[in-house]
């Protein structure tokens, strides 16, 4: 059985009440009516699965922030949350897809930013990104003061909800759960061009949080749980992103 994030307690608790009573009230006209609620009800407790993941092993790499779509790769002349040219790829979350996210690399939370906005479709990547309500999530390398990624969280049309679960000073690493957004939004992850990324996706394709591989770097991000050896920074000859 797939696990349940608690974040969802109790929209699922409400939502089943819900259901459950109108499934009685549609019962008195006959009972196959309260049937066409079932579907309704699975998907409500599908949509806040929290599946455990696999997370590559090799430190060079880049994982992706949430499950989804790749809407767009974008080259950023100047991010000033990094301090210099970057690389955007954003991640578009449907209705059906796991919302759970998660860090991208190795890091330390240096700041997180919420921002009121509106809720544009998430589909529309460049407004949603400038106007939509958002949290953003900063990583430094856990040895020294650069900083490494950008996770921005940002709410869609029906999404109404963004959870952050961890604050400035707490150390993460690839793959670790960092937060949600409840229901359809967008997910975006930057990375500083001196960190050399190549990005291994294309727009369309379909990734999912903690297990595919969104870059590779050419330079190491310096951790204090193992020795940045060359070796690790090898090209991954013949990989491929699943989808």
């Amino acid at each position: 059985m797939v696990p349940l994030t608690r974040h969802g307690a109790r929209e699922m608790l409400i939502g089943s009440f819900v259901l459950v009573a109108m499934g009685v009230v549609l019962g008195f006209w006959h009972w196959a009516l309260s049937l066409i609620l079932l579907p309704v009800l699975i998907w409500l407790f599908a949509f806040f699965r929290d599946p455990e993941r696999s997370v590559p092993a090799e430190q060079s790499t880049v994982v992706s922030p949430a499950d989804g779509k790749v809407s767009d790769i974008t080259q950023i002349d100047h991010d000033p949350l990094l301090g210099g040219p970057a690389v955007r790829v954003g991640i578009f979350l449907s209705v059906f897809n796991v919302h759970i996210n998660r860090s991208p690399c190795d890091g330390i939370v240096v700041d997180v930013q919420y921002k009121k906005g509106k809720f544009i479709n998430a589909m529309s990547h460049s407004k949603a990104s400038e106007d939509n309500e958002s949290n953003t999530i900063v990583l430094k390398e856990p040895l020294g003061e650069r900083r490494v990624a950008v996770v921005k969280q940002i709410v869609g049309l029906i999404a109404r909800r963004i959870i952050c679960t961890v604050k400035p000073g707490d150390r993460v690493e690839r793959g670790q759960r960092i937060g949600m957004i409840k229901f359809g939004s967008r997910t975006e992850l930057s990375i500083p061009v001196w960190l050399e990324p190549q990005i291994k996706v294309k727009e369309g394709d379909v990734v999912r949080g903690a297990m595919d591989v969104i870059a590779v770097l050419g330079k190491p991000i310096l951790t204090s749980d193992r020795k940045a050896l060359a070796e690790e920074f090898e090209p991954l000859v013949g990989r491929e992103t699943p989808a």
